[in-house]
């Protein structure tokens, strides 16, 4: 069985993306970043989801001669011009605190009519060989963002989302309900046939 890393040491996100992969019939077996505890993490400098999951992938790739997967993801607000996008997860300034990423954002929507709280999760999804060949997707999870957090699964602004067509937020949907509609879910069942056209 061909080995996959996964460009995160999240056990969450490994969690998450096994379930979707397996789901989708692909026979690989993923491993986290965290089996290669020396390997440093990766600075996101790229000004794309897709430059910076490109970036990662290609860093495991050819750090460990492994096939690389790796995802940039993040809260897209229509009233913000797509903001905070590649920043959604240092909003407020300091990376990983989703409290505090989701009260900034909040308040500075606090005078924002409901109708204008359009928004959208997008994810970019990358895969890489050690030879520098490399495919990136892309999916998206669109809906319309609460005035206050509800719901306990889920992480980041999952507590505000409402996805078109449903009256719960992200973070009230079961682990099966998110992978089945999230932008991570649609990115990486895209990228199942191109982990297959290149690896058979």
């Amino acid at each position: 069985m061909t080995r996959l890393i996964l460009a995160t040491r999240n056990a969450g996100k490994i969690t998450e993306l096994r379930s979707i992969l397996a789901d989708a019939g692909l026979p690989h077996e993923l491993i986290g970043a965290e089996s290669y505890p020396d390997i440093p993490d990766v600075k996101e400098t790229g000004v794309t989801f897709a430059e910076n999951a490109l970036l990662k992938a290609h860093a495991l790739a050819r750090a460990t001669g492994l096939p690389a997967v790796a995802d940039d993801s993040g809260l897209c607000v229509d009233v913000l011009n797509g903001a905070p996008g590649i920043f959604s997860a240092r909003w407020s300034g300091h990376h990983g605190d989703d409290k505090a990423n989701l009260d900034l954002l909040l308040a500075q929507l606090s005078d924002i009519a409901d109708e204008h709280r359009g928004a959208h999760f997008a994810c970019a999804a990358a895969f890489a060989l050690p030879d520098g060949t490399e495919r990136v997707v892309e999916g998206r999870l669109r809906g319309v963002l609460r005035r206050t957090p509800t719901g306990t699964n889920g992480f980041g602004y999952d507590p505000i989302l409402q996805p078109e067509g449903d009256t719960r937020t992200c973070a009230e949907l079961t682990a099966e309900e998110k992978n089945a509609i999230s932008h991570r879910g649609k990115a990486f069942r895209a990228l199942v046939p191109v982990v297959r056209e290149l690896l058979g």
